[in-house]
């Protein structure tokens, strides 16, 4: 009797501790607990920022219009498209007052990274009213590319998701394809030419960083060298472009095809906790939990089940069990975000990487998880 009861009273508990598991994980999935989690990031970023033109000091002072934070208010502005708070907006809006919507290093500049802010110039442009001002130096910048035959700038992956929806922006806004044009030049130097052969891997499916990585570069396992947030880079530049793509672009099949066989490459390689490697290939190389290169897989998964194009069935689980990690692994009660690899080009840049540790630029970071919770949140539909 004494033995039925313990068994009894140990599934009891076990049920319980199952139910409760469910129970948080179907809480981070609905709508609502999506939202409250971005919320909660974001919330944690602008108190510890209120001023958006504080200069950025880590290893030397960069200023606030960098890449770094460019991509949180990419990650903000699909935030506010869903959550259309005001304090969203203002906060966007005084960022680009304060830089007098400019670029670092002026409207010369050919750097992606500098050209990102861009991004959030236009969305605030086509949101707010249209002001011709927003939008001008950086209009400017992309027309002196174009003055050029030179398409070869984009020689490390990060490059496209700094600058390709740019273009794909200002080809939409002035209906002038020869934005769409330069830019697929620019982007298929980068995927076929660029370190001898391209960056792409057409076995792997998967980018190589720069010339750099390209075999005979191997990782300490023998396996090819795939970082996680720079392919991450390339999923957010091909569905930020494909975005403002007219729909009879002859340039949409290439982006959509690519995507597709990227995301069949990373299925298998999804770790059990939800997240992806830094090294995609090798987990023993600076393995563990990431939060960067796995939010950006979610946001491009997700929107690829949104559009219509990706399997909801076969993808679904994928992107529903990396959000709750994300969720209850690197989010911290009070929104700050662990896991977070810093700057860097590779596996082992920015390590360690862990629940409690501050990568040296906060920003990027929650502007990939934005991006990632705002595609989800839509999925919910």
């Amino acid at each position: 009797m004494k033995s039925n009861l313990k068994l009894i009273a140990s599934a009891t508990i076990m049920g319980l501790i199952i139910s409760s598991f469910i129970g948080i994980n179907a809480q981070h999935a609905s709508k609502e607990g999506i939202m409250e989690s971005m919320v909660l990031a974001n919330k944690y970023f602008m108190e510890k920022w209120p001023d958006v033109g504080k200069v950025i000091v880590t290893d030397k002072p960069r200023p606030s219009n960098i890449w770094t934070r460019a991509v949180y208010y990419e990650g903000l502005m699909a935030m506010y498209k869903l959550n259309p708070d005001t304090s969203y907006l203002n906060y966007a809006l005084r960022w680009g007052e304060f830089h007098k919507w400019g670029l670092r290093d002026s409207v010369k500049t050919r750097n992606g990274d500098n050209q990102c802010c861009g991004q959030t110039y236009i969305d605030l442009y086509i949101i707010d009213r249209y002001k011709e001002e927003r939008i001008k130096d950086i209009k400017a910048c992309v027309d002196s590319m174009l003055a050029t035959d030179k398409i070869d700038d984009w020689n490390w992956i990060d490059a496209m998701q700094m600058a390709m929806p740019v273009f794909a922006r200002l080809g939409t806004i002035y209906n002038d394809k020869r934005y769409f044009d330069r830019m697929n030049e620019m982007y298929l130097y980068t995927k076929l030419k660029h370190g001898t052969n391209g960056l792409y891997s057409t076995v792997d499916h998967l980018w190589w960083r720069d010339k750099d990585f390209v075999p005979p570069y191997k990782e300490p396992d023998g396996e090819n060298c795939y970082w996680s947030r720079g392919n991450g880079w390339v999923v957010a530049a091909l569905v930020r472009t494909i975005e403002f793509l007219p729909g009879n672009s002859k340039y949409r099949k290439e982006y959509t095809v690519t995507l597709k066989e990227m995301f069949e490459a990373l299925l298998p390689l999804q770790r059990t906790d939800g997240f992806w490697n830094v090294s995609l290939k090798d987990s023993t190389h600076f393995g563990g939990k990431e939060v960067t290169g796995t939010a950006l897989f979610v946001y491009g998964m997700a929107w690829g089940i949104n559009e219509g194009f990706l399997s909801k069935k076969q993808y679904k689980p994928v992107v529903l069990k990396a959000w709750n990690a994300l969720v209850t692994e690197s989010l911290h009660p009070n929104g700050f975000l662990g896991f977070v690899q810093g700057t860097g080009k590779e596996p082992k840049d920015s390590q360690p990487v862990g629940y409690d540790n501050v990568p040296n630029f906060e920003d990027f970071g929650l502007g990939c998880f934005l991006l990632a919770g705002s595609e989800v949140y839509k999925l919910k539909k």
